[in-house]
């Protein structure tokens, strides 16, 4: 005789659920849209009182998924989306009608080189081998989107790896860039929650030249470390001519509205090689990750 098994549960799934409920009905009470399941009833889902669920929802789904996809780390790309591919850089200053218009073209043809500059550092990234664990670590995460980002995500693809793209609902349509892998492609309607899931599994971030949005994340992670919210790592600021054009770093430590030593949270580098140079070298030395393959 053998002992016997127990069931591993006996409510019914949610989906099987969510099936039946579906099936046609007809009367007064069950065509109320106070009839329909909580889960399933989108005008409820959207009331003003419901965000924090869906605060919730939009943490857990891709942490989630990210696990699923055993995802250990990443190695997260920041960037504009306006800096064009070298190929088509050309095509900008052609498309340019006013003598400004023909001088902000060329200055994003010179910052050109940096999408070559992060394919190439994706390529790199993408090639870590998993841990002991089957964890792949520096899994390669961007925006979602075009210029920088897309060049992340298409490094990554060279040689074969998978990404991660995380997107935003924004005012203009703004789809996914064509390398990102379609089963790590998330949207979000949440800014702060994006921002979250950049950092939850970030080990090192590149910044390269961009904008309002660059800015806003590229500052948050510098203050969450500069504040202890989390351990410093590798921040690498692609083009010391362009940062320190926009930002005076210097005067922010002079003017003692920062500490000296804060210059130090990050890295100016020019090169994809210069950048994994300086992950290699502070994960050879640090914790977290232990040493790594370079």
């Amino acid at each position: 005789m053998t002992d016997p098994v127990p069931p591993k549960r006996v409510f019914h799934p949610a989906r099987e659920e969510a099936e039946v409920a579906n099936q046609p009905t007809s009367s007064p009470q069950t065509r109320d849209p106070a009839y329909r399941l909580a889960f399933q009833d989108m005008d409820f889902l959207l009331r003003e009182d419901l965000r924090p669920v869906r605060f919730q929802l939009e943490l857990l789904k891709p942490e989630l998924m990210l696990d699923e996809a055993d995802i250990g780390s990443t190695f997260v790309f920041y960037g504009s989306a306006r800096i064009p591919e070298p190929d088509k850089a050309d095509a900008l200053i052609d498309a340019a009608l006013t003598d400004q218009q023909r001088l902000i073209a060329e200055r994003l043809k010179a910052k050109s080189k940096y999408y070559d500059e992060a394919r190439r550092l994706a390529r790199l990234v993408s090639q870590v081998p998993a841990d002991a664990e089957g964890k792949r670590q520096f899994v390669v995460c961007s925006g979602g989107g075009p210029s920088i980002m897309e060049a992340a995500n298409r490094g990554a693809e060279d040689v074969g790896q998978e990404s991660v793209g995380l997107n935003i609902v924004l005012p203009h349509e703004q789809l996914p860039n064509p390398y990102v892998t379609p089963r790590l492609s998330f949207q979000f309607h949440y800014f702060a929650l994006r921002k979250m899931h950049f950092l939850l599994r970030a080990r090192a971030v590149a910044v390269f030249p961009g904008g309002f949005g660059t800015f806003d994340e590229s500052f948050e992670l510098l203050t969450l470390i500069q504040t202890g919210k989390i351990k410093p790592m590798p921040i690498l600021f692609f083009g010391r001519e362009f940062w320190e054009r926009v930002i005076d770093f210097e005067a922010l430590a002079e003017e003692g509205v920062i500490n000296q030593d804060d210059l130090a949270l990050f890295s100016f580098v020019e090169t994809a090689e210069e950048a994994w140079a300086h992950v290699c070298e502070h994960y050879k030395v640090g914790d977290g990750l232990g040493a790594i393959d370079c």
